[in-house]
């Protein structure tokens, strides 16, 4: 298995050898077979260049190598010491295959000098008849060098993905790239301008281009990426008489076919594949060794030895003083990358029924590291590996069974459909900004984006203005503003809870939000455990460390975490909910690992009612089985009922139909946002827009939360807690989002008060009463509720302050009863609680003992 290298010049002159960094292997001649075969590919006819079409061994060598680092004496343009950090063979591996104009071998050797290309004149390189091919195959260095020269030089593509179709310039703005000419050579205008040397190459524009150029990419990519990345640093040398920092970095993304995670096989071992998935775990940045340096402890003699797939070979014998085992290994002169694990899962979406997910091992190495978190929905474009297992560390022998992984190359965030994570915005060019800011400047801009919002379900307005809330959010900000450090911040996400009857859309709307939203979570409460949404301890397969393993809420982290069937879930597991949908943090202690991670997810959840069937008699703590404690951090909580109303059947029946038919309203069509620019949309504004408050709306939203506490003091009800002033400036900073603007408006506070009374009046109003009573969902109980328990507190006072011993508690409820049918059990065990708390009586099942006399407490 090896990769080629072209005879490289200055040294030594023609027919000198190269520096090694290993000794060469015997001069093997070929066979007559051989020699034939490797004529034929070169002067084959027809062909557009000799040999790519034969991307397979004929002499059963796999031609897959080990090595991407390469220098380029004597090239146009000098690219210097070439390393590509995220492929981790060796030169050691690097095997030459010279050969003259009739095709008779010359030498064979290791070898880690990149020689030039079919286009240098041999001047101080290898002489102009002889040429390179891949070991053990028919590949022609050159000839591939120079079919991809062309396609760089001259691909034109008539369609490209919207985060392709901008190019970075000077100071990280972005420039649509003209599709007139050449899309590669537009990107190195890019590089040139921005001085990022990464070229990210569509594997697809290669295959449209020429299908055997594609086919030996995908093959053998670590033979050829090197050589490829040379043919860019001479294209850009050329072009624009400029040297970068560091040279130019290919990057192939987009293969053939893009393979479950299931789908990969030992055919795939050392080819490029490409794969989907999530990202579940990533390990800390860990330093991996490049070279190392040892010293010889006797005579101070260095030897450098290369890192073989994550091997180090310590030199045993020292050439100069002939000791043994005096090699020392000097860190601060060995050469270190930057490396990281990744653990990617299947996505739920693309799993077989009735089977478990699969995941894979990902191993990151140089600029690629820290650029995707837990949580995010990735395509990965790579090398499929395969290596042994040891039967014992200090033993050479090795399992049958390989443990298979994969060296990332690319990393692009699957955006196609779904919502653009709040950092990928930057794709957008100056047109599609121009078409968001004239939408903002529409008067309906908010109706316009309301009906975008889950089209195909019928009505539910105030709820879809609540969801755009929640996907816009407000606006993040510090406790102490002066403070950079601060790490206090107030929540700017918004929680919304739908209750209501079964087989109403509540599950639709969760749906549709979790598959707009790029970092989701969607779960259901009865499958969910307390581990399952915190994080858990687990110990890892490779390392043997304990590990933590964060769960949906963590991996929603700036996104959206969907709960359905949320009023099934444990006590145990609503409890983890109490931190997460407040302090937006999530404290975790166990086995040792103290620490707190970050939760800023907006919380959807669905609930439906203890009876299958809302009871407008109950009010919603009694309706749902859900503790006041966490109602009370939703920001917003509708009722979604079955008002069994024939006019709204007729029109629900008519909307549903309209989707089957296709003369649908054009003009709706139209004026309707469709869902790509949506997203487009929401993720501009989450990038580009802090509304802030003004004066005027300060002044508005105060005098709104004291309207609000006047309405409840004159009925005697509390009908607003500072959590609901809270929501209204979260509310009107969405609001104020949604039309682009910087500050907030009194509109945007008016419509902030309007969808949030509307809430409450759904939610919080008292069935006895009718009016709004936030009391319900802050404490759990209406007014009425509390004012039968204080009578029966003074009852049961006035029975049993006289009483010596234990007496009965069924009997008292039933004496108690007589005299007030109005009291029910619910109520005479909250006024025996009560009693207890103030320590007037102490109960042990059905006996209690009275423990004060005349009121005075023990």
């Amino acid at each position: 298995m090896s990769s080629t290298s072209s005879t490289a010049g200055g040294n030594g002159g023609e027919g000198g050898e190269s520096e090694r960094t290993a000794s060469p292997t015997p001069l093997v001649p070929l066979n007559e077979f051989e020699r034939n075969t490797l004529r034929s590919a070169s002067q084959q006819e027809g062909s557009e260049y000799g040999g790519l079409d034969y991307p397979a061994s004929e002499s059963g060598f796999s031609g897959v190598s080990a090595s991407t680092v390469a220098t380029g004496q004597g090239r146009a343009g000098g690219t210097g010491k070439r390393k590509r950090t995220d492929m981790t063979m060796t030169p050691a591996h690097q095997r030459t295959l010279v050969v003259d104009a009739n095709n008779d071998q010359l030498r064979t050797d290791f070898d880690d000098t990149l020689g030039p290309t079919a286009a240098d004149d041999g001047a101080g390189g290898a002489a102009i008849d002889q040429r390179v091919y891949i070991w053990g195959t028919r590949v022609c260095v050159a000839e591939v060098q120079a079919k991809f020269k062309q396609f760089i030089a001259t691909f034109v593509s008539e369609q490209v993905d919207d985060d392709e179709n901008a190019i970075q310039m000077d100071g990280g703005q972005m420039e649509a790239i003209d599709q007139t000419t050449p899309f590669y050579m537009e990107k190195l205008r890019g590089i040139y301008a921005s001085e990022v040397p990464i070229l990210d190459v569509n594997l697809a524009h290669i295959r449209k281009f020429n299908e055997r150029l594609y086919k030996i990419i995908v093959a053998y990519p670590d033979e050829v990426m090197s050589y490829l990345d040379a043919t860019l640093e001479e294209i850009f040398m050329n072009t624009y008489k400029k040297r970068l920092p560091s040279p130019i970095e290919m990057r192939p993304y987009n293969a053939e076919q893009t393979k479950n995670m299931r789908e990969l096989n030992p055919l795939d071992i050392n080819q490029l594949v490409t794969t989907q998935g999530m990202v579940t775990r990533i390990s800390p940045l860990i330093p991996q060794m490049v070279e190392g340096y040892f010293q010889c402890s006797f005579c101070n003699y260095p030897e450098v030895r290369k890192v073989d797939m994550g091997v180090v070979e310590e030199p045993i014998n020292c050439t100069n003083c002939n000791n043994q085992g005096c090699f020392q290994l000097i860190h601060n002169r060995s050469t270190f990358m930057d490396k990281q694990v990744i653990k990617l899962q299947e996505i739920p979406g693309d799993m077989p029924a009735g089977q478990t997910q699969h995941t894979v091992t990902l191993f990151v190495h140089g600029a690629l590291v820290e650029s995707v978190h837990p949580g995010d929905r990735i395509t990965v474009t790579g090398i499929y590996r395969a290596s042994p297992v040891r039967l014992n560390p200090v033993q050479r022998a090795v399992h049958a069974i390989f443990r298979t992984s994969m060296d990332v190359i690319h990393f692009r965030k699957m955006c196609q459909d779904r919502l653009h994570d709040v950092g990928d915005g930057t794709f957008l060019t100056e047109e599609r900004v121009a078409k968001i800011k004239a939408l903002a400047q529409c008067d309906d801009v908010i109706e316009r984006l309301m009906q975008a919002i889950a089209p195909n379900i019928f009505g539910h307005d105030e709820i879809k203005r609540g969801l755009l809330c929640l996907l816009f959010g407000g606006t993040r900000k510090a406790v102490d503003p002066t403070d950079d450090a601060s790490r206090v911040r107030l929540r700017s996400d918004v929680n919304i809870l739908l209750c209501g009857d079964p087989g109403t859309a509540k599950s639709q709307l969760l749906q549709y939000v979790f598959q707009l939203v790029p970092r989701s979570q969607y779960t259901s409460g009865k499958g969910s455990s307390a581990v399952g949404l915190s994080a858990s301890i687990t110990r890892d397969s490779d390392s043997k460390s304990v590990v933590l393993q964060t769960g949906a809420l963590v991996l929603a982290d700036n996104g959206v975490c969907c709960i359905d069937e949320f009023d099934k879930m444990s006590d145990g597991t609503r409890s983890i909910l109490h931190e997460v949908m407040e302090q937006q943090t999530l404290s975790i202690a166990k086995a040792g690992i103290i620490c707190q991670l970050n939760a800023r997810t907006s919380v959807l959840a669905a609930a439906n009612p203890i009876d299958s069937k809302w009871n407008k008699r109950k009010n919603i703590v009694k309706n749902v089985n859900l503790p006041h404690t966490l109602l009370s951090r939703f920001d917003l909580i509708f009722l979604v009922l079955d008002p069994q109303d024939e006019a709204y059947d007729r029109r629900l029946a008519r909307h549903l139909v309209n989707f089957y038919l296709e003369s649908d309203g054009e003009m709706d069509k139209q004026q309707r946002v469709d869902m790509a620019f949506l997203r487009d949309y929401i993720a501009y504004a989450k990038q580009n827009v802090k509304p802030e408050l003004t004066d005027e709306t300060v002044q508005l939203l105060t005098d709104k939360y004291q309207f609000m506490r006047q309405q409840g003091q004159q009925a005697g009800l509390i009908s607003a807690y500072p959590r609901q002033l809270e929501s209204l400036i979260r509310l009107a900073e969405a609001f104020a989002k949604m039309r682009l603007s910087p500050t907030v408006t009194e509109a945007d506070v008016e419509m902030a008060y309007a969808l949030h009374r509307e809430a409450l009046r759904q939610s919080a109003t008292d069935p006895d009463t009718g009016l709004i009573a936030v009391d319900i969902i802050a404490t759990g109980f209406s007014e009425k509720h509390k004012q039968l328990v204080g009578a029966a507190v003074e009852q049961i006072r006035q029975d049993t302050e006289h009483r010596i011993g234990t007496f009965s508690v069924m009997r008292l409820f039933k004496e108690l009863r007589i005299a007030n049918k109005l009291l029910d059990r619910e109520c005479f065990e909250d006024a025996l609680k009560q009693l207890e708390r103030e320590g007037f009586l102490l109960r042990n099942g059905d006996k209690a003992r009275v423990l004060a006399d005349t009121g005075k407490t023990i």
